[in-house]
């Protein structure tokens, strides 16, 4: 069997978790955390990131800072991991889905025919005509590290007042090398950018993720959110609903040596991607889904293109040949 993507311990992690173990911050405080935020804003050149517990808790706190009520609309893609959309729902909204373009990331072109034929701007926001109800937010996924045409995107959110959240689970470390925004990362265009760390993501906590934003005043509201809106810390004073987000400081341990080796793994990983084409480069009835040009990309997941056609099969065939042809393997590579 071939993972889908495993995680790389080559760094510091066990010094700095054994550190934090004997130290005794394990929890939801340490000084790992901080050090965490700190080294991802300089990493990513913005002024503030809040650590939490998953790129789902991330994306859920962004929601809620976006303003996201039960009855209101969010645009999501339909080429998705589930996470990206169960935000919406956690909020009781209603998730509206975009088609995507080749690029496998939300299509320009449809969200801003979808906008401009089937919407109309009013007072309290941009309005869904079929439901009557506003459309709060947009969520953009950079599927697979690949990024999103963003200039074109961000140009639509802001002709229609749509407050736009960057799905960066997948694209931490990829950027774009020209245009409007020349050397900005995945994750810091939007009014919010969420990242993963999940076990299987080019850099892993084990579990975590976290928030950025342009306005570093929200982004310390999602710290404060994701902390039990503590406003009063000795007398439990609680002025706002508030969640058991934050990340842990042994995670942040983790994390803070994964750091320093995320060039090298997205090295490691564009090589591979290079690889891959030159060994794929006879198959006719298959491609590896390329990148988008003029960006420097993570390249976090390979896809194939498959012509189904050409194959003379469908999905679950090609699906259950692979599984049949790897179990067949002899794990002695013989």
């Amino acid at each position: 069997m071939i993972p889908l993507s495993i995680p790389n311990f080559e760094g510091n992690e066990e010094e700095y978790v054994t550190k934090a173990v004997r130290e005794g911050w394990v929890s939801t405080g340490g000084a790992y955390i901080t050090e965490l935020e700190k080294n991802m804003a300089d990493y990513l050149k913005v002024p503030e990131v809040a650590a939490c517990q998953s790129g789902t808790a991330g994306l859920h706190l962004a929601m809620v800072e976006c303003g996201v009520e039960p009855g209101d609309h969010v645009i999501v893609p339909t080429l998705t991991f589930i996470a990206a959309v169960n935000p919406v729902r956690y909020q009781f909204a209603e998730p509206v889905f975009m088609d995507c373009d080749d690029s496998l990331c939300m299509d320009p072109d449809k969200l801003e025919s979808f906008l401009s034929n089937e919407c109309e701007k009013r007072p309290e926001g941009t309005v869904y005509k079929a439901t009557g109800h506003v459309i709060k937010a947009m969520v953009v996924v950079h599927v697979f590290g690949n990024l999103a045409d963003m200039e074109a995107i961000m140009d639509i959110a802001g002709r229609f007042d749509i407050r736009l959240i960057e799905d960066a689970t997948e694209a931490i470390g990829s950027y774009y090398e020209t245009g409007r925004y020349a050397g900005r990362m995945a994750g810091t265009i939007g009014d919010f950018g969420v990242y993963s760390f999940n076990g299987n993501k080019i850099i892993t906590t084990g579990g975590g993720g976290a928030v950025t934003g342009i306005n570093p005043d929200e982004v310390n509201h999602v710290r404060f959110l994701s902390t039990q809106a503590k406003t009063d810390a000795h007398n439990y004073i609680h002025d706002e609903i508030g969640y058991n987000y934050r990340m842990t400081n042994v995670q942040a341990a983790i994390g803070v040596a994964q750091l320093e080796y995320l060039e090298e793994f997205i090295k490691r990983k564009n090589n591979n991607y290079d690889k891959y084409n030159e060994l794929l480069t006879d198959l006719k009835s298959a491609r590896l889904i390329p990148y988008r040009k003029d960006t420097r990309s993570n390249k976090w997941l390979y896809a194939l293109d498959v012509d189904m056609r050409a194959n003379n099969t469908d999905v679950q065939d090609l699906i259950q040949n692979v599984q049949q042809r790897a179990s067949r393997q002899d794990p002695s590579g013989d």
